[in-house]
């Protein structure tokens, strides 16, 4: 019981069995837990109009109070502990080093004990309850677009997905449909988004830290000086992908890509890519880097650990899951498409990221994004290197043009939400912003950002609203992706170069994700994240893509 065990450990002096004691209490709780929320989660992110599984995520989220007061005393017991003196006399807190000196160094950070627990008491029916206040208006929007044969309403994850559509009067249709849908919608979401970046930017302030960033960046396992190099090296590559993006308009017969083009395909010849013939494709490839990788995506399509296909209270997008051990599920809103054969690929790596950590305890499990996104973007280039060196020319081109698109949207959209949302935090600072200032901060990011490589009248004002990450109380949940990808690429690269090996070192590195920080585990494969010149080495990969994509478009 890790309530006992703490009381018991507080009255204590700080023993090394002691420590372990409550540790291990932690981590049963956290097992417990995982396998609950990762349950009642799968029901309402693909049903929110569940009212039982709201029901239940609620009273899970109030169960799990007693256990979040307990962890914040945890940390600040364990902050006043001399480590270093304790450690070396367990070989199990010897394996939770990493995560004992994070915790520690939490417990710096931390409002008093009473502040604290009146924090964790209102986190259900605040910062939490903004975030399921957008997940649910936005998952509930029905749009009614105009089609070319006919009116029809549909949910907006499916609008969403007509993005793809290879007709641009069905994409500019669900475009307009959408931006009006949003507008209906705009003043409970950005009460929403007031409300969390309220109470994000206290929070952050009254326990110490400079920024919020501040605060992202310590989750993250990084500092200032590798977000800066590799920020630096992106928008150093803007105009490489702003010459992506005028290859694809002419591609197109385009003088110049809206933004409802970004996803539009370059022919209509994909029915190879419908979701039983990618999710082969994914699978061969997998084995031909190694038999444990392809063996695990087999898995997953025969035990049926996929939700595939958008429905009505589908949430949008996709994610993994990790559920107990080795096991996760994941959630797609699949299009016939290369794109979504290359997401069905990226969140295999997630789930085969949690292979490699399942002999590894909750806290040791607690890994970064900016690290997490190591397996899911190695996995994507797998496939998209495959696609290239087995396909026809027009396969090629839509490999690569699909590959580009989610370097660009992983570069320069996330750059756009990064923006954005250091915008949003300075002046919520001073006041709640309206619906159209949050739409004039997100076109002004998008415009510094996308610069001449789309038809600055045409951009999409309510990405704000559309994009869960920003209701997330760990905030700047965007510059993790582009750290995931161009780390990925580096390691790709290692792969290539230095295959002897490899494959042993790569699983090692995944098992050890929240063992140690970025840096470190970087230094294994000869990787200085600090260096702007790593970054820039990564990002010579995707400009040689766009090279040969101009190249292809002739």
């Amino acid at each position: 019981d890790f309530g006992t065990a703490l009381e018991a450990a507080s009255r204590s002096n700080g023993s090394a069995s002691s420590v372990e004691t409550v540790v291990r209490a932690q981590n049963e709780v956290l097992e417990a837990y995982r396998l609950i929320d990762a349950f009642v989660t799968a029901l309402v992110t693909t049903n929110s109009k569940n009212d039982k599984a709201q029901a239940a995520l609620s009273e899970l989220e109030l169960r799990m109070l007693p256990y979040e007061k307990l962890s914040t005393k945890a940390t600040a017991w364990i902050g006043t502990l001399d480590l270093d003196a304790v450690i070396p006399q367990s070989p199990f807190l010897e394996d939770h080093r990493f995560a004992l000196k994070k915790i520690h160094l939490s417990s710096q950070r931390m409002m008093p004990e009473g502040e604290e627990s009146l924090a964790s008491d209102l986190g259900s029916s605040g910062p939490a309850a903004w975030e399921k206040l957008q997940n649910n208006v936005g998952s509930q929007v029905l749009v009614t677009v105009d089609l070319p044969d006919g009116p029809k309403t549909v949910p907006m994850s499916l609008t969403r997905t007509m993005a793809y559509d290879a007709n641009r009067d069905v994409r500019q249709a669900a475009y307009r449909a959408e931006l009006d849908a949003w507008k209906a919608n705009e003043v409970p979401i950005a009460a929403a988004m007031n409300g969390i970046k309220g109470a994000v930017e206290v929070m952050s302030r009254r326990r110490g830290w400079e920024s919020p960033l501040d605060a992202a960046l310590f989750r993250a396992n990084i500092d200032r000086e590798t977000l800066d190099a590799m920020m630096a090296a992106a928008h150093e590559a803007f105009p490489d992908f702003r010459r992506y993006l005028r290859a694809k308009a002419k591609a197109l017969g385009l003088e110049k890509l809206a933004f409802f083009d970004i996803f539009a395909p370059l022919s209509t010849s994909g029915g190879k890519w419908d979701y039983d013939s990618g999710a082969a494709f994914v699978a061969t490839q997998f084995h031909g880097f190694s038999k444990k990788l392809g063996d695990y995506a087999e898995r997953n399509y025969r035990e049926a650990w996929i939700d595939v296909y958008p429905k009505s209270g589908k949430t949008d997008g996709a994610y993994c899951m990790g559920v107990r051990r080795d096991e996760s599920r994941i959630l797609l809103n699949f299009k016939p498409a290369f794109g979504s054969v290359s997401t069905l690929a990226h969140e295999l790596g997630h789930g085969y990221h949690n292979v490699c950590l399942a002999n590894r305890t909750p806290l040791q499990q607690r890994m970064p994004m900016t690290l997490a996104e190591t397996a899911s973007i190695f996995c994507e280039t797998i496939i998209r290197q495959a696609g290239l060196e087995k396909g026809n020319a027009e396969e090629r081109l839509t490999i690569l043009e699909a590959s580009l698109q989610g370097s660009c949207q992983t570069v320069i959209d996330i750059t756009s939400r990064f923006l954005f949302e250091q915008q949003v935090f300075e002046k919520r600072k001073a006041r709640e912003l309206s619906s159209s200032e949050l739409c004039e901060a997100m076109l002004d990011a998008q415009r510094q950002t996308y610069g001449d490589g789309l038809d600055v009248e045409l951009l999409h004002p309510y990405m704000w609203a559309a994009k869960p990450h920003y209701y997330s109380t760990s905030s700047f949940y965007n510059f993790p992706y582009m750290f995931g990808l161009l780390f990925g690429l580096g390691l790709y690269s290692v792969h290539r170069q230095e295959p002897e090996g490899f494959l042993e070192r790569y699983d090692d590195l995944l098992s050890s994700t929240g063992m140690a920080d970025a840096a470190t585990l970087g230094q294994r494969f000869g990787i200085d994240i600090r260096s702007v010149d790593f970054w820039r080495a990564s990002l010579d990969q995707v400009r040689a893509d766009i090279d040969l994509f101009e190249k292809l478009i002739g």
